[in-house]
């Protein structure tokens, strides 16, 4: 594998080197990577993979919004894809389902190419998930390249973030963890995911069919509860919608006062009987503050609020960015948070 200085350029014989980035995926989230990818240093776009027929063989820069050419086209074939651009790294922003991403990932593998992913039940692989995690491993290893899964939540705010904070307690009882986002500066897609403009009826089943709600949940409480040791005893998971007491809109939906405008939702770790990871995440059009807050109760006893929340969008963006040094310089198999030195901004 290639040799990744800490600025992110890869080094060969101690000169430094572009990275070329193949893009699997250019929906919202696979353009905002591609995006900055272009803008950065350090980086290249080579090639990018997407199902739409509207985007397979037009110039990635126009179909990612940029005001110029890349100069490498979209194509329908990975293979092919992965064979002309023959890139150091794919970012694949496809599914929140591991099981749908498994075989996206073992063509990548086969291509021996490493892989960074927003693929939200990539992050930190519960037991149901197990059989696929295992797969993507040994596939990893015998590929000899390493595979993340990170994103803004799950991937920071509710799990990196606090387990960091942690660092410097003697001693930690409970975790607990805040996102309140004003969805409508979202993308659509995310609006859509929490239930934005739906009846209530029409929301309980969302729920129950699984095409509503926030993933991550239990992937970031198991990720807190190992990296602090604690065997949990259950992680309950819990969904009820928001309802807008008035007229609420963003550009993309307009909901009615009675009508579902989002979500709140409840992640909780118990261990000998105890809450000890609590995760509430309230998400919908029109909350009056964004933010994310954390707290840890121990010793010391630490309180933090980001005023104006973490982007969702811009975040998860750029921590797949950042992270594309740290997995290139990681070893084989599959990786989380928990495993790479922590990411930073990186400008080349």
């Amino acid at each position: 594998m290639a040799v990744v200085s800490e600025t992110g350029a890869r080094g060969d014989g101690g000169k430094d080197m572009t990275i070329r980035v193949m893009h699997f995926g250019l929906g919202p989230i696979g353009t905002a990577v591609a995006r900055q990818v272009a803008a950065r240093r350090g980086f290249k776009v080579v090639g990018a993979v997407d199902i739409d027929p509207e985007k397979v063989g037009r110039d990635i820069g126009i179909v990612a919004g940029l005001k110029r050419r890349l100069g490498a086209k979209v194509s329908l074939n990975a293979l092919t894809a992965l064979r002309r651009s023959k890139p150091d790294v794919v970012v694949l922003c496809t599914s929140s389902s591991l099981r749908v991403v498994t075989a996206q990932i073992e063509t990548i593998l086969r291509a021996r190419v490493p892989i960074v992913s927003t693929t939200e039940e990539l992050s930190y692989p519960v037991p149901s998930n197990a059989q696929w995690a295992r797969k993507i491993d040994r596939l990893a290893k015998q590929a000899k390249a390493a595979v993340l899964g990170t994103g803004v939540n799950p991937g920071f705010t509710m799990d990196a973030l606090p387990i960091t904070l942690t660092g410097v307690c003697e001693r930690v009882d409970r975790v607990e963890v805040d996102r309140i986002q004003d969805a409508s500066t979202r993308r659509l897609p995310f609006q859509k995911k929490i239930g934005s403009g739906l009846t209530r009826a029409q929301f309980r089943n969302r729920v129950k069919e699984g095409t509503v709600r926030h993933v991550g949940f239990a992937e970031s409480v198991s990720m807190i509860a190992d990296a602090l040791g604690w065997k949990l005893d259950r992680i309950t998971d819990r969904i009820k919608p928001k309802i807008a007491t008035e007229r609420v809109a963003s550009r993309f939906l307009t909901v009615a006062a009675g009508e579902v405008c989002g979500l709140v939702q409840d992640g909780v770790g118990y261990r000998a009987g105890k809450a000890v990871i609590k995760l509430h995440m309230e998400a919908y059009l029109g909350a009056p503050e964004s933010y994310d807050a954390v707290r840890i109760t121990g010793s010391p006893r630490l309180a933090m609020k980001l005023a104006g929340g973490v982007h969702g969008d811009i975040a998860t963006a750029s921590i797949v960015v950042n992270s594309i040094p740290k997995v290139l310089a990681a070893p084989a198999g599959l990786q989380t948070m928990l495993d790479l030195p922590i990411p930073s901004y990186v400008s080349s």
